[in-house]
């Protein structure tokens, strides 16, 4: 049985970088499970810390690519000392994963809670992005997050109103998302504050809708979840809809003036963006 807590114990972590490492070994060996890697994958880890889940995945995997901003951090990964392995000294928001392999990848990421949304977006690319050179080298993403940021990459229009958002629509836009499994806070070292949860993202080869102008959806969307405690209809023409418009698709869609924007699954928005574009 590996101690993985008193290994993490013997490493300084760092709160500005929002270090919590994974000490728990049956979720350890549930991210390998689930990643369901191969020795035809090459895999890319953001945000390894000292390797706790690196040293499983070597053994799986053609290549593992670890992306690690800390200096210290890096200097315990060189001790793992594989053939298959290879480290890289960077911030993941400044990496282009089609620079660091001509493969396509599995993203394996223990990721600092602070930046998901934006690491997700460098991932897939916004809503608008249909050719992102990051989400077409890669298939799998499988990525710890906060639990409460978990639920939100989930979520429906069916789900608590503050978990559906624009994080939703982004994530699923692009990738197909479920929650694999729940983490508690202990199995971590430092413990957080937060629960967590192992969230699987597809990646889709194509946008999840077909529509004329994803600019201006994107814009739609955006425009609906900018005043949480608005009516759609408001939020929309506080963003510089045309009142009269906006209250026609409301009519064509059969949808109630007073909804709100975290109503409507992410078709329905597709459907009103088409109806307002093509006024």
């Amino acid at each position: 049985m590996v101690d993985y807590l008193q290994r993490a114990k013997f490493f300084k972590t760092k709160k500005r970088l929002g270090q919590n490492f994974l000490i728990n070994s049956d979720v350890i060996s549930d991210i390998i499970e689930f990643s369901g890697i191969t020795k035809n994958d090459t895999v890319i880890e953001i945000g390894p810390g000292v390797g706790f889940v690196t040293e499983q995945l070597v053994k799986y995997a053609k290549k593992v690519i670890a992306i690690e901003l800390d200096e210290e951090a890096i200097k315990e990964l060189q001790k793992l000392d594989c053939d298959n392995l290879e480290i890289i000294h960077n911030d993941i928001l400044k990496t282009k994963i089609s620079e660091l392999t001509d493969e396509k990848v599995k993203i394996v990421a223990n990721i600092p809670y602070y930046i998901t949304s934006p690491i997700i977006a460098h991932l897939l690319g916004e809503i608008d992005d249909l050719n992102n050179d990051n989400r077409n080298s890669i298939t799998d993403i499988i990525m710890m997050v906060q639990e409460e940021v978990a639920r939100r990459i989930a979520a429906s229009e069916n789900s608590p109103a503050k978990q559906y958002g624009l994080l939703t629509i982004l994530s699923q836009f692009w990738s197909e998302c479920k929650i694999l499994r729940l983490v508690g806070r202990k199995s971590f070292y430092p413990a957080p504050k937060v629960n967590s949860a192992l969230v699987s993202m597809k990646v889709r080869t194509k946008p999840m809708l077909e529509l004329d102008d994803y600019t201006f959806f994107k814009r739609v969307v955006k425009s609906a979840f900018s005043q949480r405690r608005k009516t759609l209809k408001n939020c929309l023409v506080n963003s510089g809809f045309d009142k009269n418009q906006v209250s026609n698709a409301l009519k064509i869609m059969h949808l109630d003036e007073n909804i709100r924007g975290e109503k409507l699954s992410i078709e329905q928005f597709g459907k009103l963006s088409q109806i307002l574009l093509n006024k």
